[in-house]
């Protein structure tokens, strides 16, 4: 279920980050803990690529985990903490409309 979540969540075929926001920290990635993550993960994405749902292939990587960095504060629930910016970021930047498009209304 939270790989469907995630799908429907982003443009899983754009290499060069999501939507408004460009470059290499805005590409998306599912990172896996253990083997049976990444076999579910990798067969998530090969189920999306062999759907046809998109015209181009899933560009999503999956990789094992090596670290992490959390984001600065200010970004930390950001769509909570300041929701009339996040929704005109949705809307403005084209991600609600891609969303809507490809999988329906789900405001």
């Amino acid at each position: 279920k939270l790989l469907e979540i995630f799908w429907k969540n982003i443009d899983p075929t754009d290499p060069g980050g999501q939507f408004a926001d460009r470059g290499h920290q805005y590409t998306t990635a599912i990172i896996t803990h253990i083997p049976e993550q990444q076999r579910l993960a990798e067969q998530s994405k090969q189920q999306l690529n062999d759907s046809k749902k998109f015209s181009s292939p899933i560009a999503t990587i999956i990789e094992p985990f090596v670290s992490f960095f959390p984001a600065e504060a200010e970004h930390q629930r950001y769509y909570k903490k300041r929701p009339l910016q996040y929704s005109m970021y949705k809307r403005g930047s084209g991600r609600a409309d891609f969303i809507e498009q490809n999988w329906g209304n789900r405001d």
